[in-house]
């Protein structure tokens, strides 16, 4: 099968904050990041809709990895996995 990826996936235990008007901040943790998105694990909780875009602030045990949260859309959803795509703006 041939690899569709188009940027190298780094594993990852970041807790991940995602955040949108509509349901407010849920909190999961990426599995996996790369320069063009990012997949992550939820639990029990809603899943937002494919296609919303949201903010999303990445952390570590010792604090923010980024200070500003990034614009990022919901592209996919499977069990209690989203995949999450970096915004331009």
């Amino acid at each position: 099968m041939k690899e569709r990826r188009s940027y190298e996936r780094t594993s990852t235990s970041f807790r991940v904050e995602i955040t949108h008007p509509s349901f407010g901040t849920i909190v999961g943790f990426a599995r996996d990041v790369s320069d063009g998105g990012a997949q992550v694990q939820l639990e029990n909780q809603v899943f937002p809709p494919i296609g919303t875009e949201v903010t999303v602030r990445f952390r570590k045990n010792a604090g923010a990895v980024n200070v500003e949260p990034v614009n990022m859309k919901v592209m996919y959803q499977m069990k209690n996995t989203i995949g999450l795509m970096f915004v331009k703006r």
